[in-house]
Protein backbone atom coordinates (compact mmCIF):
# COMPACT_ATOMS: atom_id res chain seq x y z
CA UNK A 1 0.00 0.00 0.00
CA UNK A 2 1.45 3.36 -0.95
CA UNK A 3 0.80 6.58 0.90
CA UNK A 4 0.57 10.01 -0.58
CA UNK A 5 2.76 12.48 1.35
CA UNK A 6 1.89 16.05 0.46
CA UNK A 7 3.94 19.09 1.47
CA UNK A 8 2.13 22.41 1.66
CA UNK A 9 3.74 25.74 2.47
CA UNK A 10 1.74 28.62 3.90
CA UNK A 11 3.35 32.05 3.85
CA UNK A 12 3.10 34.90 6.36
CA UNK A 13 -0.31 36.51 6.42
CA UNK A 14 -2.08 33.30 5.44
CA UNK A 15 -3.96 31.21 7.97
CA UNK A 16 -4.78 28.28 5.71
CA UNK A 17 -4.82 25.09 7.82
CA UNK A 18 -4.37 27.01 11.11
CA UNK A 19 -7.34 25.19 12.67
CA UNK A 20 -6.00 21.81 11.58
CA UNK A 21 -2.54 22.65 12.98
CA UNK A 22 -4.14 23.85 16.23
CA UNK A 23 -6.00 20.54 16.60
CA UNK A 24 -2.80 18.53 16.11
CA UNK A 25 -0.93 20.75 18.57
CA UNK A 26 -3.71 20.33 21.13
CA UNK A 27 -3.74 16.52 20.69
CA UNK A 28 -0.01 16.50 21.45
CA UNK A 29 -0.44 18.87 24.43
CA UNK A 30 -3.15 16.65 25.90
CA UNK A 31 -1.09 13.47 25.48
CA UNK A 32 2.36 14.76 26.36
CA UNK A 33 2.00 18.02 28.27
CA UNK A 34 4.08 20.03 25.78
CA UNK A 35 3.14 22.71 23.22
CA UNK A 36 1.13 24.59 25.84
CA UNK A 37 0.55 27.82 23.91
CA UNK A 38 -2.77 29.63 24.16
CA UNK A 39 -4.91 29.67 21.03
CA UNK A 40 -4.56 33.42 20.40
CA UNK A 41 -0.76 33.26 20.66
CA UNK A 42 -0.62 30.19 18.43
CA UNK A 43 -2.89 31.68 15.77
CA UNK A 44 -1.03 35.00 15.70
CA UNK A 45 2.38 33.30 15.49
CA UNK A 46 1.11 30.95 12.75
CA UNK A 47 -0.12 33.90 10.69
CA UNK A 48 3.24 35.67 10.99
CA UNK A 49 5.24 32.57 10.01
CA UNK A 50 6.14 30.46 7.06
CA UNK A 51 4.57 27.10 7.81
CA UNK A 52 5.54 23.79 6.24
CA UNK A 53 2.77 21.22 6.62
CA UNK A 54 3.02 17.51 5.87
CA UNK A 55 -0.14 15.61 5.01
CA UNK A 56 -0.62 11.91 4.42
CA UNK A 57 -3.77 11.23 2.46
CA UNK A 58 -5.17 14.62 3.54
CA UNK A 59 -4.40 14.05 7.24
CA UNK A 60 -2.01 16.56 8.83
CA UNK A 61 0.86 14.58 10.38
CA UNK A 62 3.30 17.38 11.10
CA UNK A 63 4.13 21.03 10.71
CA UNK A 64 6.91 23.53 11.32
CA UNK A 65 6.22 27.26 11.72
CA UNK A 66 9.25 29.49 11.26
CA UNK A 67 9.99 33.19 11.58
CA UNK A 68 11.93 35.06 8.91
CA UNK A 69 15.16 34.74 10.91
CA UNK A 70 15.01 30.93 11.01
CA UNK A 71 13.58 30.68 14.51
CA UNK A 72 11.39 27.60 14.78
CA UNK A 73 8.25 28.69 16.62
CA UNK A 74 6.48 25.35 16.45
CA UNK A 75 7.46 21.86 15.40
CA UNK A 76 4.84 19.18 15.82
CA UNK A 77 4.57 15.62 14.54
CA UNK A 78 1.63 13.35 15.26
CA UNK A 79 2.88 10.69 17.71
CA UNK A 80 1.54 7.95 15.42
CA UNK A 81 3.96 9.11 12.70
CA UNK A 82 7.10 9.74 14.76
CA UNK A 83 10.24 7.81 13.97
CA UNK A 84 9.53 7.93 10.25
CA UNK A 85 11.64 11.00 9.46
CA UNK A 86 8.85 13.56 9.22
CA UNK A 87 10.24 15.83 11.94
CA UNK A 88 13.71 15.68 10.42
CA UNK A 89 12.25 16.42 7.00
CA UNK A 90 10.47 19.51 8.33
CA UNK A 91 13.64 20.78 10.01
CA UNK A 92 15.64 20.17 6.83
CA UNK A 93 13.11 22.18 4.82
CA UNK A 94 13.59 25.07 7.24
CA UNK A 95 17.39 24.65 7.16
CA UNK A 96 17.33 24.78 3.36
CA UNK A 97 15.87 28.29 3.66
CA UNK A 98 18.02 29.60 6.55
CA UNK A 99 21.74 29.47 7.35
CA UNK A 100 20.87 29.16 11.02
CA UNK A 101 17.87 27.47 12.63
CA UNK A 102 17.11 28.19 16.28
CA UNK A 103 14.42 27.15 18.75
CA UNK A 104 13.60 26.64 22.40
CA UNK A 105 12.87 23.31 24.05
CA UNK A 106 11.84 22.51 27.60
CA UNK A 107 14.74 21.28 29.68
CA UNK A 108 12.52 18.39 30.78
CA UNK A 109 11.50 17.33 27.25
CA UNK A 110 14.06 14.59 26.75
CA UNK A 111 12.46 13.31 23.56
CA UNK A 112 12.69 16.74 21.90
CA UNK A 113 16.23 17.34 23.15
CA UNK A 114 17.37 13.97 21.81
CA UNK A 115 15.69 14.71 18.48
CA UNK A 116 17.38 18.12 18.14
CA UNK A 117 20.75 16.71 19.19
CA UNK A 118 20.40 14.04 16.48
CA UNK A 119 19.90 16.86 13.95
CA UNK A 120 23.09 18.64 15.09
CA UNK A 121 21.50 21.36 17.19
CA UNK A 122 23.64 22.64 20.03
CA UNK A 123 22.50 24.02 23.35
CA UNK A 124 23.47 27.67 23.45
CA UNK A 125 22.10 28.51 26.89
CA UNK A 126 19.58 27.63 29.54
CA UNK A 127 16.82 30.13 30.27
CA UNK A 128 15.10 29.92 33.64
CA UNK A 129 11.37 30.57 34.00
CA UNK A 130 10.95 30.81 30.22
CA UNK A 131 7.49 29.30 29.95
CA UNK A 132 4.28 30.68 31.44
CA UNK A 133 4.13 27.77 33.88
CA UNK A 134 7.62 28.59 35.15
CA UNK A 135 9.39 25.86 33.18
CA UNK A 136 12.97 26.33 32.00
CA UNK A 137 14.09 26.07 28.40
CA UNK A 138 17.21 25.50 26.41
CA UNK A 139 17.89 27.82 23.48
CA UNK A 140 19.12 25.58 20.67
CA UNK A 141 20.93 26.44 17.46
CA UNK A 142 21.97 24.68 14.30
CA UNK A 143 24.04 26.25 11.59
CA UNK A 144 26.18 29.22 10.77
CA UNK A 145 27.41 31.64 13.44
CA UNK A 146 29.34 33.85 11.03
CA UNK A 147 27.00 36.82 11.44
CA UNK A 148 28.20 39.76 13.50
CA UNK A 149 25.59 38.96 16.15
CA UNK A 150 26.68 35.31 16.21
CA UNK A 151 30.36 36.18 16.56
CA UNK A 152 29.58 38.75 19.27
CA UNK A 153 27.45 36.23 21.15
CA UNK A 154 30.25 33.64 21.03
CA UNK A 155 32.81 36.24 22.18
CA UNK A 156 30.64 37.32 25.13
CA UNK A 157 30.08 33.73 26.27
CA UNK A 158 33.81 32.89 26.46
Amino acid sequence: MSVNVDLRVVGPGDDTDVRTAWRLKEEIRTREGVLKQRRGFFTDAYRRSSVHLLFIDDRLVGFAATRRDGYLLFLAVDPEYRGQGFGARLVELVADEHKTVTCHARTTNEEALSFYEHLDFEIVRRIGDYYEDGGDSFYLKRGNTDSIAGRLSEFLHR
